[in-house]
């Protein structure tokens, strides 16, 4: 499943460098980590389950830069089902 431009347009936004962010976006919950400069790298969605545990799909970023800082490649691979 690709992920869409609205989840996309969340993720582009820079965060609390290395945190675990949590988010509902319609009827999904959210949960993504992010590096030390506050970009989203790896991204749980599905539903919560009573534990407090994301059921559902798991995401990572492939995030790539140049010496000067500036991105070069930056793709979401879907890594599958989480239990």
């Amino acid at each position: 499943m690709a992920l869409g431009p609205a989840i996309l347009k969340i993720l582009s936004k820079q965060y609390e460098p290395s945190a675990f962010i949590e988010k509902k976006f319609q009827r999904y919950d959210l949960g993504f980590k992010t590096d030390a400069e506050g970009n989203p790298i790896v991204l749980f969605m599905g539903t919560k389950d009573g534990s407090g545990h994301i059921r559902g799909r798991r995401y990572a970023r492939r995030l790539l830069k140049d010496p000067n800082g500036k991105i070069i490649k930056d793709h979401w691979d879907d890594k599958g089902v989480v239990n």
